[in-house]
């Protein structure tokens, strides 16, 4: 039963509000999954208004999604010994961005100098790797060649390792194109950054163990549960909860009326793609202070008929524009995957991105592009020897041909509703970020 459930968070609930016009029966919890029936009166035709009143439950702290970042904000504050929910629209946690990633531990060289994404890759790549160490979350150490393969690229290498360097990344080095490819014999290059900071990781295993850690210290975490809007009432926020398969029903004719309010005096909008359309609508949210969302998908290629990985470390070019280039990276298994790309795509309406029913398919002829973009560092690239992997979506608040843009961590001083933290374009570095992010906002607006 769903109040059994917020009974868990420590009895910082309210009765739930039902009157003689409905009766509520919540008849499964299993694992976060709400499931009940509902008998009512016949509902009026308007539907600008509902014939019942929706349940309401107090929770002292709730974060809205579970991917990486959402699941290291709800540890922290469960650490700092706060109550914390957290809903999540998918069957489990870490289904969308946070699934689709590279697994990359960045070192923290490319973003602007006091910038949140270099703060916090440099400190959350330092809290990760100790992390991972403490809790044996399967990782490596395995370094990073940044490589300019034309002589007009050697200044941007250079821009590069002055900006990392800036950043406090450390063991940074530039080395000649000679000595680069005796690090690596089957790359070709000019010159070329070492940054031995840089790593890998099992996202998954980390994000399972963020969780178990979560729930250990009284976190509840509830699924197939999405939410749709919110408001202010007083001194808390409500937020609007219903079923993510009522959703799925839904065709879009009627309003869409929770099925669940939770007041709360702290909420995190840690949605990722839907964060945006989601902060939205927040009645109460001050006009513009939503920033405008860019999506950009990027597809992975892995290299097929090789049993031996051609490279020990990993291989990025130059920067391009929406992305850091096609690169290379390797798994914890040697796997060696190409990507990503950089493909602008449409936005998709409010709800479909609740439940993330973005094109995560990966066209093979695409490979047509990769093998040119490869071939400029890896000259011994065969023909036929890329296999559509996967993709990803990173929520971007840059679009083409702009200036990449920052994370955006928005309290009430920006958007004007007590207890609200939208977290805007949390892309890469976002998995290296997670728990430098979830710090922040503990220290910043917990206390």
């Amino acid at each position: 039963m769903l109040k059994q459930t917020v009974q868990r968070l420590g009895g910082c609930i309210s009765a739930s509000r039902r009157n003689g016009d409905v009766h509520m029966k919540w008849k499964k919890h299993l694992f976060g999954n709400w499931v009940r029936s509902m008998s009512s009166k016949p509902q009026s035709n308007d539907n600008r208004s509902t014939s019942y009143s929706v349940p309401k439950e107090r929770v002292e702290c709730v974060v809205i999604g579970a991917g990486v970042v959402g699941i290291a904000v709800a540890r922290a504050l469960a650490l700092k010994g706060r109550k914390v929910l957290v809903v999540e629209s998918a069957p489990t946690f870490g289904t969308g961005t946070s699934s689709r990633s590279s697994e990359v531990i960045h070192a923290g060289i490319y973003y602007p100098a006091n910038s949140f994404k270099a703060i916090f890759c440099v400190r959350g790549r330092d809290m990760l790797y100790e992390y991972c160490s403490q809790h044996d979350i399967p990782h490596k150490q395995i370094g990073k060649l940044i490589v300019a393969t034309r002589s007009s690229e050697i200044p941007k290498l250079c821009d590069i390792l002055d900006r990392g360097i800036q950043n406090g990344v450390d063991g940074l080095k530039m080395v000649d194109g000679v000595d680069a490819m005796k690090i690596e014999p089957e790359l070709q290059c000019m010159k070329a950054i070492l940054s031995p900071v840089t790593g890998i990781v099992d996202s998954h295993s980390l994000m399972l163990s963020l969780v178990g850690e979560a729930e250990n210290h009284g976190a509840t975490f509830t699924y197939n549960s999405t939410v749709i809007g919110g408001h202010v009432e007083g001194n808390d926020i409500c937020v609007h909860v219903t079923e993510t398969d009522r959703l799925k029903e839904w065709k879009g004719t009627s309003i869409l009326h929770p099925e669940l309010l939770l007041s709360s005096k702290l909420i995190v909008n840690s949605t990722g793609l839907s964060a945006p359309a989601l902060a939205n609508r927040f009645r109460g949210l001050k006009s513009g202070v939503v920033p405008p969302s860019y999506y950009a998908r990027g597809c992975y290629f892995t290299l097929s008929n090789t049993k031996v990985s051609p490279f020990r470390h990993l291989i990025y070019p130059i920067p391009e524009d929406g992305g850091i280039g096609v690169h290379v990276t390797i798994d914890l298994n040697g796997q060696v995957k190409f990507g990503p790309n950089v493909e602008w795509i449409d936005s998709v309406d409010d709800i479909s991105s609740f439940q993330n029913k973005f094109d995560y398919s990966v066209n093979p002829n695409r490979a047509e592009r990769f093998y040119p973009e490869i071939r400029k560092y890896y000259p011994n690239l065969k023909d036929g020897s890329l296999e559509p992997g996967y993709s990803g979506i990173r929520p971007k608040l840059s679009g083409p041909s702009q200036l990449p843009a920052d994370f955006v961590i928005q309290g009430e001083e920006i958007h004007g509703i007590p207890g609200l933290i939208n977290l805007f374009g949390i892309e890469s570095p976002g998995l290296t970020s997670s728990m430098a992010i979830a710090e922040f906002i503990c220290t910043r607006f917990v206390g």
